[in-house]
């Protein structure tokens, strides 16, 4: 590690070495994103330590370590926090008997890093508990700006979510509708590729061919199946790349070796960039790729310090001296540890005189994040410190969370002029440069051909690709249909489709052929769309004259009823007949037959909201009066087997409470369905869109569809079974007593007319008559079973009371006890009755029956005319 003291101690977490092999943690020496960017670090603290406005008279220090493999980063950042963990030293004792004296680490108000995204996610989860706050230099994965998961994390790089957003605005730019992705396994390349997905679905017009990922350590042949498998879809010549540099290199290597140089379109992310290592020795297979790099300037001062560095001046940097070795190709005596015959270095070899050199991309970001902690300890220390030279005692320990919103809130330029600044997330804005590599005869460079920030800016003049074609290259799943066809997309593909020959509502002459908008067809001579005429059942038409004749009649029947029952209200045929049931069953048989005007007229929002009311609530009420009479019945006969009293909820009060309960929840599935999805019309232009296009119409119709329509009608439905199920279950009670039987025979047959009524209604789905036919047998139907019930449990009374009126006179009422005895001896007589002579069986029940009871105290129900 490097340690350099100071008043304020710094962590910093740098790729140095790459990940080793074969069970050693560290490889060989990364040049350019390990040493440039740790000596980024040293030199930013320098320049820092010598400003005499950013925090006067207090140093800082740093404490750098190598992050060369996952594991092994996670072990090294285990080292920032061993200052805040507790030491227990009850058992170490020194052999003179003194008490031990314990060594603590130095604390680290902050750490700068790390690179790579999945070590920074490691590393971010064991800082957060300890409340030291960590900026990034590098790290790009989207998942990283939760702010509720890494809330102590910052970073000075945009994060992947906009880095796809850029490359998809790249591709759509290109006119590349069908696309390749490949990713390294890990974080950044994963969540890379999610995020290129997922804006391109959000913004449509891109399909994703396949997705492949690179093993974290892949077997021999891997990057040849890879490439062979990014063959299978020929026409995605675009690849978009979410990979590290070592997984570009093996690519364009695998491409090369399979004779691929020129097919493949690459787009490349922030890690290939600008980079040199994944192209060298393979400038053909590269040329014309496009890749995007956070926007980024060399930094001056850094340059000449880096190569003003040398063994003799550089002794605190651990590893510049494996550096030196490397970079010079030679050997530092016998400790050195380069192998082989290198010749001896000579301490006077100097960096970009006697090595190339070139500035790495993240130097300046490097530089940034520590400026951006400097600049908030100052901002912390301006407050703590007021008027206090040095550090004083307030902030010889520092506190995590208020550093951190300091972090969060500075603004300043930043070592190459860009504005640094940080969002809520802790993530810096969106701002990249568009490359593209170009071969110019023998030499090859990168070349800026736009840049990103929120939209993109493309410089298309200056894109050049390979045989010098100025045009881009095609990757599209499709090519577009000729004169005389039409695309048909093929499914769950929609950037993929065949051509067909031109017919129905396309126009000729256009290349390719055009399909009229969705409301329009081709007029006569196709030179042109015209709009589709909307028709809807009319008032004329034959499948409405039938449900308007029997509503009417319906009608007016209902009304005669309901005048007559009530005028002779008092009498006692309506009274034992239940008068506040009656007039509850009549006002929903009159809602069924009334329905069926709004259900003919023209929708509209007033029509459809009437549709959506009166649909359900005629049968509701209906079935829910009939429900409370046939229970009402039941219940008393059942309680009068076991006892005297009468059961509870049998007056005309509770029974309307019951009813009135049961079509309530008729009501609330209403008004639910208002609040969920308020009514409207429209128009459905697929119903009658037919091949030909002088038969299509557009239908004009509420916004009903057949899920809502067995929704609204599923809970009448279910009356009506549980009322028939209680029918049958008085069926046995005799007719002197009680209406069961006219309503068992009222249920039956509408059973039977709701059973005809389903296969027809949707069995005739795809009929072109279908708005007519369902319309009309829909309300034909509610219209048979308002009939049914008005012929079976009312058209006798009114006969009666108007041409019969002697009938309509009480009887002695009789005690509940009473009714009950002589509907259970009539009911055995019944029974009987097929078996005995007639002598025989009243003379067994009179030999069963028992002496009356005497009379008690207890009340008795009684009721007019023996009926219940």
């Amino acid at each position: 590690s490097i340690r350099v003291d100071g008043d304020i101690i710094l962590g910093g977490l740098f790729p140095v070495h790459a990940r080793g092999e074969r069970g050693i943690p560290c490889g060989e020496l990364k040049k350019e994103k390990g040493i440039h960017r740790l000596e980024a670090m040293l030199f930013a603290v320098d320049l820092i330590n010598k400003d005499p406005e950013l925090l006067p008279n207090v140093s800082l220090g740093v404490r750098i370590l190598d992050t060369c493999s996952r594991t092994y980063a996670l072990e090294q950042a285990l080292t920032f926090v061993q200052a805040l963990i507790e030491h227990d030293g009850a058992d170490v004792h020194c052999a003179n008997g003194e008490a031990p004296v314990l060594a603590r680490p130095e604390r680290v108000a902050a750490v700068i890093g790390a690179s790579a995204s999945s070590v920074s996610i490691m590393v971010a989860n064991v800082l957060r508990l300890f409340q030291i706050p960590q900026i990034s230099y590098a790290s790009t994965a989207p998942e990283l700006s939760d702010a509720a998961r890494y809330d102590f994390f910052s970073r000075v790089v945009p994060p992947d979510s906009y880095q796809a957003q850029a490359m998809l605005d790249i591709v759509t730019a290109m006119g590349w509708t069908y696309v390749s992705m490949l990713a390294s396994e890990g974080s950044y390349g994963e969540s890379g590729v999610e995020a290129f997905a997922q804006a391109s679905r959000e913004a449509g017009g891109v399909c994703i061919a396949q997705s492949l990922k690179v093993p974290r350590e892949p077997p021999p042949g891997q990057f040849d199946t890879l490439v062979l498998r990014l063959l299978e879809t020929p026409n995605a010549r675009a690849v978009v790349l979410f990979a590290n540099e070592d997984d570009v290199r093996r690519i364009l290597d695998a491409a090369r070796r399979n004779n691929l140089t020129g097919h493949f379109l690459w787009v490349g992310s922030d890690s290939w960039g600008a980079k040199i290592s994944p192209v060298v020795q393979q400038e053909q297979v590269a040329e014309g790729a496009i890749t995007v790099l956070p926007k980024r300037a060399s930094v001056d001062a850094f340059d000449r310090y880096f190569k003003s560095r040398s063994l003799s001046n550089n002794r605190r940097n651990a590893w510049f001296a494996e550096f030196w070795e490397e970079n010079f190709g030679c050997k530092l005596g016998m400790r050195g540890k380069r192998v082989g015959g290198a010749k001896k270095c000579t301490g006077l070899e100097r960096v970009g005189r006697d090595s190339a050199y070139e500035q790495e991309g993240k130097v300046q970001f490097v530089m940034d994040a520590v400026y951006a902690t400097a600049h908030a300890l100052h901002r912390m220390h301006r407050q703590r410190c007021a008027g206090f030279t040095g550090l004083c005692p307030q902030m010889s320990t520092v506190n995590g969370r208020e550093l951190l919103a300091h972090i969060r809130s500075v603004s300043f330029n930043g070592s190459a002029g860009t504005p640094v600044t940080f969002n809520p997330n802790g993530d810096a804005p969106g701002r990249y440069d568009i490359f593209q590599y170009q071969l110019n005869g023998s030499a090859a460079a990168y070349k800026v051909i736009g840049e990103w920030t929120n939209r993109l800016h493309l410089n298309r003049d200056a894109l050049r690709w390979s045989a010098g074609e100025p045009s881009a290259p095609v990757s599209v799943c499709s090519l577009p249909c000729g004169a005389g066809a039409r695309k048909k997309v093929v499914r769950g593909v929609p950037c993929c489709w065949r051509c067909a020959a031109l017919r129905g509502l396309h126009l000729p002459g256009q290349r390719p052929a055009e399909l009229c908008p969705y409301e329009q067809r081709p007029d006569r001579n196709r030179t042109g769309c015209r709009p589709i005429p909307v028709v809807r059942l009319e008032w004329r038409s034959a499948w409405a004259l039938l449900p308007v004749f029997l509503s009417v009649l319906g009608l007016v029947a209902t009304s005669f009823v309901a005048v007559t029952f009530l005028r002779y209200r008092h009498t006692p045929l309506v009274r034992a007949s239940g008068r506040e049931l009656s007039f509850l069953l009549l006002c929903g048989i009159f809602l069924c037959y009334l329905a069926t005007f709004p259900m003919l007229a023209a929708p509209g929002v007033l029509v459809c909201s009437l549709r959506r009311v009166l649909l359900g609530l005629g049968l509701s009420c209906s079935y829910a009066a009939l429900l409370t009479k046939t229970n009402r019945i039941h219940r008393i006969f059942q309680q009068g087997r076991k006892a005297v009293l009468a059961p509870r909820c049998i007056s005309p009060a509770s029974q309307l409470l019951v009813a009135f309960s049961l079509i309530s929840v008729q009501l609330l599935g209403i008004l639910v369905w208002f609040a969920a999805d308020p009514p409207h019309s429209f128009v459905d232009y697929g119903e009658r869109r037919t091949p030909d296009p002088e038969q299509a119409r557009g239908v004009l119709r509420c916004d009903i569809s057949d899920l809502a329509l067995i929704c609204s009608l599923g809970y009448s439905i279910l009356l009506m079974v549980t009322c028939t199920v209680y029918a049958i279950k008085t069926r046995g009670v005799p007719e002197t007593f009680n209406e069961a039987k006219p309503i068992g025979f009222t249920m039956y047959t509408t059973c039977i007319i709701w059973l005809a009524f389903i296969p027809i209604f949707f069995g005739t789905a795809q009929s072109a008559e279908r708005l007519h036919i369902q319309t009309a047998m829909l309300t034909v139907s509610l219209s048979l079973s308002a009939s049914v019930s008005l012929g079976m449990l009312f058209v006798p009374k009114v006969y009666i009371i108007i041409f019969h009126p002697e009938q309509n006179v009480g009887k002695p009422k009789r005690s509940f006890r009473a009714v009950v005895t002589a509907a259970t001896m009539s009911s055995k007589l019944s029974q009987l009755a097929a078996q005995r002579p007639n002598g025989q069986v009243k003379a067994e029940l009179c030999e069963g029956a028992e002496p009356a009871a005497a009379p008690t105290n207890s009340s008795y129900v009684s009721y007019t005319n023996h009926a219940i």
